[in-house]
């Protein structure tokens, strides 16, 4: 790609940038959100046209019209969002528009056939038979993949490929990765993810506010230099906290029984507390009652049994509006389906919570001066990059969309902050921001849950970390007191076999 510029109005995207893939590599693109990473690969996929550049492929210049073409001629994508019909099978959903026939009728068990040999021979083990709304996150992904390679792809773009994984799954998608460059397979794999980079990629071409900075061996650098690369200066990755001071108890739970849609058990018996002044962290393997645990606090699933205290108050199974109003600000782990409406604007979004109260409505009637002025300063304080406050929150980057959520809920400083991954899908520096930005709410009094998947997140920021197992606190421990190895011990249930050996 030479000299690509891609212009928004109001925004240039990408400006002149350069990136050349060489075969069997996996090339890096790494940014901060918003840096113009996806929108250069949409070009490359033919689903942006660029005003300025030029694509070649093999040296030969190529005009990608749109995504059939760039799918002629070789060049596969993976979206940040999966492309994929839940109530079709693997199979359907992978021959979707090039579908095989015979004698005039799809021949479905032909692209059954075709897909499982393909899924054996880069070992991404995916049922074709299975209905995707019944496979995990993961598997949907490498439905994804399969979906490139069985249109003959042999430039792979990956957009975020972990940010809704598990750390398992991850550790899985590094081995495809490794086995499609076996191959002689091309990947070229947006993120921000530091520790990625550095144990799969190849090379790396750093973007910074639209612009190409550098393009980097990855074996001859360090994660501190590619981090200085991607925002412009250095960067913390441990944070800097001073010793808790709990106050008095916010948030008890006792006794909390809570079923998933399935009306299978996931919370059972669950106690737990959380003081003004601390961060507690809790930790587990994802599908173990965290998340029910979550929407059970919130008023978004229903309680059978136990009690929620906040401040003394029962308020257990209230609507969530309530549950808002008395104290409870919530940044939820899916952003697209609980934090925000993807066709409003940003300013609207931002007073989704408050927006029936002054000063944005009075006598029942919205003032969107006062809604605007109000996203205008939330965007300046939490440094959300959109282009004014009247853009749509599909426009921003996913990153973007999640420090507005954030800006959204500390701003109305609750008495109980309750961050549900949040910063899933953010660049070093929006998360070493946000971290800051968590400690600065517990100094000030508030009690803050953190619920992540990313285990040295939970320990670089929580003052306590109650492990969760299927459905109950295991453990409470101390950051300064244990280690990740023991923290991973109990969320794999290993206190069970101990009491066993007893």
């Amino acid at each position: 790609m030479l000299n690509i510029r891609k212009e928004f109005p109001g925004i240039v995207a990408n400006n002149n940038i350069n990136l050349q893939v060489k075969k069997g590599e996996i090339h890096a693109l790494l940014g901060e959100n918003g840096a113009g990473k996806s929108t250069l690969m949409n070009v490359l996929f033919g689903l942006y046209q660029p005003e300025k550049g030029e694509i070649r492929i093999k040296g030969e210049p190529v005009n990608v019209t749109d995504p059939n073409v760039a799918n002629q001629l070789g060049i596969g994508m993976v979206h940040q969002h999966f492309m994929l019909v839940e109530t079709f099978t693997v199979a359907q959903n992978i021959m979707l528009g090039v579908e095989p026939t015979k004698k005039g009728v799809i021949d479905v068990s032909k692209a059954e056939k075709e897909i499982a040999e393909l899924s054996e021979k880069y070992g991404l083990r995916v049922d074709p038979k299975a209905k995707i709304s019944d496979i995990s996150v993961g598997m949907q992904q490498r439905a994804e993949i399969l979906k490139t390679l069985y249109r003959g792809a042999d430039v792979l773009i990956l957009d975020e490929p972990t940010a809704v994984l598990t750390p398992q799954e991850i550790t899985e998608l590094m081995n495809i990765m490794r086995s499609l460059i076996d191959e002689g397979i091309s990947i070229i794999l947006i993120t921000h993810k530091l520790k990625e980079i550095v144990d799969v990629c190849d090379r790396c071409t750093v973007i910074r506010k639209g612009e190409g900075i550098a393009t980097v061996d990855v074996k001859d650098t360090t994660k501190d230099e590619l981090a200085s690369l991607m925002v412009g200066r250095k960067v913390e990755f441990k944070t800097e906290k001073t010793e808790a001071v709990p106050k008095e108890e916010v948030l008890t739970i006792k006794d909390l029984e809570v079923k998933d849609s399935r009306q299978a058990m996931m919370v059972k018996g669950l106690n737990l507390s959380v003081k003004a002044g601390e961060i507690v962290g809790i930790a587990g393997v994802d599908g173990n009652g965290q998340s029910e645990l979550i929407e059970a606090i919130t008023g978004l699933r229903k309680i059978e049994a136990g009690q929620i205290f906040l401040n003394d108050k029962e308020i257990t199974n209230l609507s969530t509006r309530k549950i808002t109003e008395s104290g409870v600000g919530h940044i939820p782990q899916d952003r697209h389906k609980f934090g925000l409406i993807l066709d409003f604007p940003i300013a609207e979004n931002m007073v989704m919570q408050t927006y029936y109260q002054e000063p944005f409505s009075k006598y029942k009637i919205l003032s969107f001066k006062e809604v605007y002025q109000y996203g205008e300063r939330l965007i300046e304080d939490y440094d959300v990059r959109t282009p004014n406050s009247r853009t749509k929150a599909r426009a921003l980057s996913g990153g973007n969309q999640q420090k507005a959520i954030i800006a959204r809920e500390v701003d109305r400083s609750p008495d109980l902050l309750i961050a549900a991954q949040p910063t899933r899908g953010l660049d070093v520096g929006a998360i070493e921001s946000i971290h800051k930005r968590l400690l600065k709410e517990r100094d000030q009094g508030r009690a803050v849950l953190l619920l992540s998947f990313e285990l040295d997140e939970i320990m670089n920021v929580s003052d306590r970390i109650a492990v969760m197992f299927d459905g109950k606190i295991v453990a409470e421990v101390k950051p300064s007191e244990t280690t990740e190895q023991e923290i991973g011990l109990l969320m794999a249930g290993s206190h069970l076999k101990k009491e066993d050996d007893i």
